[in-house]
């Protein structure tokens, strides 16, 4: 899902932009309460298995290519602020280092990757585990569904990003068709990565799940029994 400089005119990068510096400020604020000996660990696993999956890419348009985000996963396992502090990190190094999406749109990329995946991610989980049984399976369950929302809704946030300053004039129909559908198909495949990751962590140490801790005044029943 990145984006190259030129697919989107400056005035709007520049507007994204700003808003991925704003949004990024708080999650720095907001995360000094959040991390400890714990999650500053898991965080910089979390970042580091997202620059993985994230280096693998396919063209999707031209300009703009498909991977896996990684947004929810890093919801589920460091929180929001965290997450997409870990996010945006990867997006950085990948644009400095590996000419990986333009300098000039790296504020559409974290608006897309950083801030709706986790922003959307969130919001699913903390509805699902309202709705879902709270044990090992109501979380699978919700990672599942959090990442493959997560990333359909962030390939149209570059259809949005498109619409207001697109370069090339192309009919946004077709293209959110298209965004949508590939990322459909990405996002079931991220959703699998995502559930197993959380449910492998979860069965062996659920103190470092997040989303686990989020409801430790009613704990999540994370046993093997009848309720997993």
């Amino acid at each position: 899902m990145h984006i190259s400089d030129g697919i989107v005119n400056l005035p709007i990068s520049a507007v994204f932009g700003v808003v991925a510096v704003a949004w990024i400020a708080l999650c720095l604020f907001r995360a000094r309460r959040d991390l400890d000996d714990r999650l500053a660990p898991m965080a910089g696993l979390v970042a580091a298995f997202i620059f993985a999956v994230q280096m693998l890419n396919f063209p999707v348009l031209p300009g703009v290519s498909g991977h896996l985000l990684g947004g929810a996963l890093a919801v589920i396992l460091v929180g929001p602020w965290v997450g997409a502090l870990c996010v945006a990190t990867v997006l950085l190094v990948q644009a400095l280092l590996f000419a990986d999406g333009g300098l000039s749109a790296l504020g559409l990329n974290v608006t897309n990757m950083a801030i709706i995946t986790t922003l959307v991610a969130y919001g699913v989980v903390a509805v699902a585990l309202r709705v879902l049984p709270r044990n090992r399976l109501g979380i699978v369950v919700a990672s599942f569904l959090a990442a493959t929302v997560s990333v359909v809704v962030a390939s149209q946030g570059f259809v949005l990003e498109y619409a207001l300053g697109g370069e090339v004039d192309k009919a946004l129909g077709p293209i959110s068709a298209t965004m949508a559908g590939v990322h459909l198909l990405i996002g079931i495949g991220e959703g699998l990565i995502t559930a197993t990751t959380v449910a492998t962590v979860a069965a062996v140490r659920p103190d470092l799940v997040y989303a686990l801790r989020r409801y430790q005044q009613k704990p999540l029943l994370i046993t093997s029994g009848s309720n997993a």
